[in-house]
C-alpha cells in the first residue's frame, strides 16, 4: 500500500475547509492561498485549488473582485460571504467532533 497517496487524499479531504479558513481571516488571491497552505504544510498544487475556488464560488460560499496591479495583470481576490461563513462554521464543528474521535480510536497505548 502506497502511504503517500493516502496521505495526498487526506489533505484533499480537507483542503476546502483549510480555504474556507485562510479567506474567513479576510480576502485575499489565490497566490496568497496557495502560499498559506504551503506555510502550513499542506502540500498542494496550483492546479488543484483553482477549480475548488472556482466550485466555492458557484455555490456561492466565495465572491471575488478584480484589482488592478501595480506589477502585472489585474488580481482577482477571493472573499468568503455569509453563506461561506455559515458553511464554515458549521464544517468547524463537525472537524472538532472528526478530530475528537480520531484521536480517541488511535490513541497508542504503551503496553
Amino acid at each position: 500500500m502506497n502511504v503517500e497517496n493516502t496521505q495526498s487524499q487526506m489533505r484533499k479531504g480537507i483542503l476546502e475547509y483549510c480555504i474556507l479558513g485562510i479567506l474567513n481571516k479576510g480576502e485575499a488571491y489565490p497566490s496568497e492561498i496557495l502560499e498559506k497552505l504551503r506555510g502550513a504544510q499542506m502540500l498542494v498544487v496550483e492546479g488543484t485549488v483553482y477549480p475548488l475556488l472556482t466550485r466555492l464560488k458557484n455555490l456561492e460560499l466565495l465572491s471575488y473582485r478584480w484589482e488592478e496591479s501595480t506589477a502585472g495583470p489585474p488580481r482577482k481576490y477571493y472573499a468568503i460571504t455569509p453563506k461561506g461563513k455559515q458553511f464554515f462554521t458549521d464544517l468547524s464543528h463537525t472537524w472538532q467532533e472528526l478530530q475528537q474521535a480520531v484521536s480517541l480510536l488511535t490513541q497508542i497505548t504503551k503496553s
